[in-house]
């Protein structure tokens, strides 16, 4: 095999790892949103926003998103990486698979309080096996990430794990906002909220683990 082909598969295969992920992810907020006990802290707006707007939740983050990319270019100007542009049709993607999860979720029953935490769960674990597969394809964050990123890069002394807990609270404290000010109470943040924040990125730490047997290199340095 030549020097290009195995290039090319190795650039191929990270590809289709963002894409699964990112599948997979929006699966999880899709089980999340089912669960009604409130969704992830990055889907946390987009849902509300779907609750009092013509909008739908994948449109709300393709939106979202969107906003975030240009708040990118607003912080780092003249260092913003075309590259990160990229974070673009990953957005649209995202948000269109989000629409379509869902969709497919909607016939699953969970009355009792037991059944929406198991809803729940799935969800939460779904989200971090995603999280870990876009991680591991190394190719582009997601938009949220990336403004995370961006102002970290602008400001050197904040460390990432920090900022990005700071980032998720806003948009927790943004939701709740909106939902009271527009639904009348409290919609999309309540303890499914808090399990997410907690167990995502302590069980996409796990997924990570097993995921760094698999050495996407080999194919490009065989």
């Amino acid at each position: 095999m030549t020097t290009l082909n195995r290039l090319t598969i190795y650039i191929l295969k990270r590809y289709l790892l963002l894409l699964a992920g990112l599948a997979i992810m929006a699966f999880g907020v899709a089980f999340s949103i089912k669960a009604s006990l409130g969704t992830s802290p990055i889907s946390s707006v987009p849902y509300v926003v779907s609750l009092f707007s013509p909008l739908t939740v994948g449109t709300a983050t393709i939106v979202m998103h969107c906003f975030f990319i240009l708040l990118q270019i607003l912080i780092l100007r003249r260092n913003y990486h075309p590259i990160q542009l990229m974070q673009l049709p990953v957005a649209f993607f995202f948000g269109y698979l989000t629409d379509f999860g869902v969709w497919a979720v909607q016939g699953i029953s969970c009355h009792t309080y037991w059944q929406q935490w198991i809803v729940c769960l799935i969800g939460i674990l779904l989200v971090a096996a995603g999280v870990s597969l876009e991680v591991k394809a190394g190719v582009v964050v997601l938009a949220g990430e990336g403004v995370v990123l961006a102002i970290c890069r602008a400001i050197p002394s904040l460390k990432f794990g920090y900022m990005k807990v700071g980032f998720d609270v806003i948009l927790v404290i943004i939701a709740c906002i909106l939902s009271i000010s527009f639904t009348g109470r409290l919609q999309g943040v309540r303890e499914g909220t808090v399990a997410a924040a907690v167990m995502v990125g302590l069980i996409a730490r796990q997924f990570g683990k097993v995921l760094a047997r698999w050495k996407l290199e080999d194919e490009q340095s065989a």
